[in-house]
């Protein structure tokens, strides 16, 4: 009887092991499965984001200049864009220094604040250079997030809105590019600077590092075309370097980029490196000249 009771107590302990390595296998299997679902959910995500959006966006961005573009050459503002004129006068080529419209820029205000960070993907808040502020609405200039003109980059292929403001929701996520508030309008002294996500959503600033001294860049605005020379690149400085917006543009932060006396300018900010916004690429030009825009 010992022995047969010695027995079952053995196999009785086998299928103890064999039910533990079951119960550990199906556990093994339980996890594998969800670390699966959360790749995959991962994976799903990345692709909306990077792929997605910016399909979406630069979709509805060329949509926009479309829209613009049929509305100015029907005699109006377009759709979901318009504002007042800006920058009237005409500059002789090479003339980095005339004033459009007296030097004072129409639809602006005193009172605004300084301070704040550079805009390169929607994060923070905007400064305002020069201690200006649009209008909102009004005859005074364009609405607030309102589309109201087209930038060409004819290096790049780009062809993108120009929106009022730099929200991100609003304006930098459409596949726009936004104007800071405060800094000048097209053509008139001072300095008309953009902001544009750099990935993502549009990325219309993408491969804004490409460009080099002498490329042309241009602003339509309702049957004008504002053509100006890019003539100095800040490859890297923080996005509280709100000098590079400032009425003459010069670094705050990096010592000897910029300009030092009194013009008409365009700057172009996004961020870097590529898929992050621990930095900011600056891009400065002055105005060359102003013409009736041709489509």
């Amino acid at each position: 009887m010992p022995a047969v009771r010695d027995r079952v107590r053995v196999v009785v302990q086998g299928r103890g092991r064999r039910a533990g390595r079951a119960g550990f296998a199906r556990l093994l299997w339980v996890g594998a499965e969800v670390i699966t679902t959360v790749g995959v959910v991962v994976a799903l995500l990345v692709a909306h984001q990077v792929w997605w959006t910016n399909r979406q966006a630069a979709a509805g961005a060329q949509a926009q200049v479309r829209a613009l573009e049929r509305g100015w050459a029907e005699g109006g503002g377009g759709e979901g864009g318009g504002g007042g004129e800006v920058g009237e006068g005409v500059v002789g080529e090479g003339g980095a220094g005339v004033s459009g419209g007296g030097g004072e820029v129409p639809g602006v205000v005193e009172g605004g604040s300084g301070g704040g960070s550079l805009e390169g993907a929607g994060e923070g808040a905007a400064p305002s250079a020069g201690g200006r502020k649009p209008v909102a609405g009004g005859g005074g200039g364009p609405a607030r997030d309102e589309a109201y003109g087209v930038l060409r980059i004819p290096r790049l292929g780009l062809a993108v809105p120009v929106a009022e403001g730099v929200d991100r929701r609003a304006v930098l996520d459409k596949g726009y590019v936004g104007h800071y508030p405060g800094t000048a309008q097209p053509g008139a002294e001072g300095n008309f600077a953009l902001a544009g996500h750099r990935n993502t959503h549009g990325e219309p600033f993408r491969y804004l590092n490409r460009l080099r001294e002498g490329d042309e860049v241009s602003v339509d605005l309702r049957g004008r075309r504002y053509t100006y020379v890019v003539g100095k690149v800040l490859a890297e400085t923080s996005p509280g370097d709100v000098g590079v917006i400032a009425p003459v543009p010069r670094s705050s932060v990096k010592a000897g980029y910029g300009y030092q006396s009194a013009g008409s300018y365009i700057t172009l900010t996004t961020c870097t490196p590529e898929y992050t916004s621990r930095y900011r690429l600056v891009v400065w030009g002055t105005l060359r000249n102003v013409v009736s825009a041709t489509r």
